[in-house]
């Protein structure tokens, strides 16, 4: 018989990684503490539409490590796999080694999988060949349409669908770790990691599962993508230098970076978690959820991140004053900070929201869409371990419109071990989850 809800806890036992500063908790960490940017002139993606090929690829992960080392034992399942699934199940089975998870030992039917990531798109090299097939003459580039049901898709691959559907991380995962309990996929773009935190708890509350793996993964540092981002004026080109690119809050901030990334944790309902002897880091307390959009277009930044902090704050049971910082969205584009910065003085009001200590990851990581979240949340959680909060780089010259405690230069101490963190699309969807470090 399942426990009473009301008894039951959800805290995390393992954290899974692969960023770019770093794959594993170790690395991240050293990285993170020190100020290492994993913002670079890419190698991987040389011909990337941002300014300069500059961008936070995972730039040790590549065909040869995944194969052999990170995902080696899925190797024969590579193929189905793209770049953005191949990081997530990686990152996954990375949560499951450092939580201490012995497959051989727990019951497959109480292991759950929930997954977010971004809308997958093709390579424009995977399409190349069959839309030739559809041009007359093929030096034309004229597309004909009605050509593409027979001549066209009949040159794509076989396993082209399965290597771009969003909902294949959490399948792949399922299949690798035999998890029989529940599953399900979001694709919330950047709001995906608390929703899917969310979720998993709720899962775990009600008793239809012991253990969630619970992760993330995205990219933006893609062919088309990144031609998006830029075609919209939203990719930086300022400074010259790469690591120096993503200011979140700064004064002279210009613009996103582009990234790629994965992260999971492993969730998991306590008395489970002390039965087998797990360490844990974190408990997760609430979240919240929220989307303001116009039926004319217009997003609603502040309101939906205003409401989801004061969801995840009602869910979590606390006040304001009792969250120890903030881990910001801070996409580094102009409007976004501006409006981010609004909801916090919203929610924690003018004296408060402007002291409260913020830190924004994205000036280490760049911005991965569906990935970022949890890479962020995993930043302050580790931090808190050290009795510290991370520091946001970049952050040079406050801005008026932007009135907030943005924590730089180093490290924060701190004694306060409860994080509020926060993410937001540009279509208005946001997402908050709090989480206190043990």
């Amino acid at each position: 018989m399942n426990q009473p809800t009301s008894n039951r806890e959800v805290v995390i036992t393992g954290i899974g990684i692969a960023s770019p500063i770093g794959i594993g908790v170790d690395t991240f960490w050293e990285n993170l503490s020190t100020g290492r940017s994993g913002v670079h002139h890419c190698k991987l993606f040389p011909s990337t539409a941002a300014p300069d090929a500059c961008g936070a690829e995972v730039s040790d992960f590549t065909d040869e490590t995944a194969k052999k080392i990170y995902l080696k034992d899925q190797r024969k399942n590579l193929k189905a796999m793209c770049r953005e699934i191949q990081l997530g199940v990686a990152s996954a089975g990375m949560a499951l080694k450092h939580g201490g998870v012995d497959l051989e030992k727990i019951n497959h039917e109480r292991l759950g999988v929930e997954f977010g990531a971004n809308l997958m798109l093709s390579a424009p090299d995977m399409l190349e060949d069959a839309c030739a097939t559809c041009c007359e003459p093929p030096e034309s580039k004229h597309f004909e349409f009605e050509k593409w049901g027979q001549a066209g898709l009949s040159q794509m691959e076989p396993l082209w669908l399965l290597r771009y559907l969003p909902n294949m991380p959490a399948c792949h995962i399922s299949i690798s770790s035999d998890a029989r309990g529940p599953s399900n996929s979001l694709t919330m773009d950047d709001a995906s990691a608390n929703t899917v935190l969310g979720e998993a708890r709720r899962i775990l509350l009600r008793g239809h599962a012991d253990i969630l793996i619970s992760g993330t993964t995205g990219t933006t540092l893609h062919p088309i993508k990144t031609l998006h981002l830029g075609l919209w004026h939203d990719l930086a080109a300022t400074p010259a230098e790469p690591e120096r690119r993503c200011r979140p809050f700064d004064m002279d901030r210009a613009g996103r970076v582009v990234g790629e990334g994965a992260c999971t944790f492993i969730l998991e309902d306590r008395e489970h978690a002390e039965g087998r002897g797990a360490k844990i880091w974190g408990k997760l307390l609430g979240t919240g959820s929220s989307c303001v959009l116009s039926t004319t277009g217009v997003v609603g930044t502040r309101a939906a991140l205003a409401n989801a902090m004061r969801a995840a704050l009602r869910e979590a049971g606390l006040q304001p004053q009792q969250i120890g910082h903030i881990n910001a969205h801070g996409l580094g584009t102009r409007e976004s900070d501006i409006e981010e910065s609004k909801a916090i003085l919203d929610i924690f009001g003018d004296d408060l929201g402007r002291k409260i200590p913020v830190t924004a990851l994205k000036s280490y990581l760049g911005n991965s869409g569906a990935g970022s979240g949890m890479l962020e949340l995993a930043g302050s959680l580790l931090g808190l371990a050290h009795g510290v909060i991370p520091h946001t780089l970049n952050y040079e010259t406050p801005d008026p419109q932007c009135p907030l405690n943005i924590v730089s230069g180093k490290p924060m101490p701190t004694d306060n071990r409860i994080v509020l963190k926060i993410n937001v699309t540009r279509m208005g969807q946001a997402s908050a989850s709090i989480i206190e470090a043990c």
